[in-house]
């Protein structure tokens, strides 16, 4: 057991199995109190089950700190309150925040159902959003507080779950922004992009689909093989997520770590590849803007990465 953490105090959603779980023992046995907090539903939100916390809290105690399990939805702002508090009430304070809890209904957009997209964005974007609202405050008037988010590799965009990766691309702007907000009180909020082994993906239909991509041109064939790699238990990397809470990272602030068995790396931010300018000052007319969008000018370089298929004969 180390010590990085002892003494503090922290909060982590999703921490019944998983990612979730592998984070919250990793803070445990670092020296960190932890509020275990989890619902216990599947992989799609649906149901609830109570013993996955409480496992978790049993697991971090056996590093000599304290734990409790919570179970309330990450999508209720008054039960993500209840969490935090719990943590200030049995603790005394809050100094991390790992939000990883998470569900996914994959669909193709035009078979996604509204309920569909709102469930995913309610668990992942506003259940981080929830968390943070509630943590921010307390982290504020004692100047001092770490936040970590888990977004994935969803996000860059890809085919059959728009409403997960739209929501963790929003997790990664909220990251961002919040880093600025909370940055000059002495808090730090990063992001973890993890590849793993999680009931999301050890599932023999990921592979399939992943299999497809492939063989359409959707995926380079290389996934595969990294797949084997790195799709191992989350514990491989929790300890990158002690790392981030800990004092030695506090000037590392609004950063995205990919985080994997093998690898650690930073994304950086998008920025513009190519820009025009007006050649009037007037508005912009429709001949100029097609001037504007020429293969030479702003489309230069440019790939479409789904080009229409040619109609098959019939």
């Amino acid at each position: 057991m180390g010590d990085r953490l002892k003494g503090r105090n922290a909060v982590v959603t999703g921490a019944g199995r998983g990612i979730g779980r592998a984070v919250a023992v990793a803070l445990a046995e670092e020296g960190a109190n932890v509020v275990v907090c989890d619902l216990g539903v599947a992989v799609d939100g649906s149901g609830t089950d109570q013993s996955p916390a409480d496992q978790t809290a049993t697991e971090c105690k056996k590093f000599g700190v304290k734990a409790i399990a919570q179970f309330g939805n990450v999508s209720s702002f008054s039960d993500a309150e209840a969490a935090v508090k719990a943590c200030v009430d049995n603790f005394g304070r809050i100094d991390i925040l790992c939000n990883i809890a998470g569900i996914d209904k994959p669909k193709m957009i035009w078979n996604m159902s509204e309920q569909e997209w709102d469930q995913v964005a309610a668990v992942h974007l506003k259940g981080t959003f929830n968390f943070m609202r509630h943590a921010a405050p307390l982290m504020r008037e004692q100047r001092y507080g770490r936040i970590v988010n888990c977004t994935s590799e969803a996000w860059l965009g890809g085919v059959t779950h728009l409403n997960y990766g739209a929501a963790k691309g929003g997790i990664v702007t909220l990251t961002w922004g919040a880093a600025q907000e909370l940055g000059p009180s002495g808090i730090t909020v990063n992001a973890i992009c993890p590849r793993a082994k999680t009931r999301m993906t050890d599932d023999p239909k990921v592979r399939e689909m992943v299999v497809k991509r492939v063989e359409k041109g959707l995926m380079d064939a290389s996934v595969l093989k990294r797949m084997d790699r790195e799709m191992v238990d989350p514990s491989a990397f929790a300890k990158v997520v002690a790392f981030l809470a800990s004092d030695d990272a506090a000037l590392i602030n609004g950063q995205v770590f990919l985080t994997t068995a093998l690898t650690v790396a930073r994304y950086s931010k998008p920025e513009a590849v190519a820009q025009v300018e007006n050649p009037s000052e007037g508005p912009w007319t429709l001949e100029a803007v097609k001037s504007a969008f020429s293969a030479d000018r702003l489309l230069k370089g440019y790939v479409n990465p789904a080009p229409p298929k040619p109609e098959e004969k019939k």
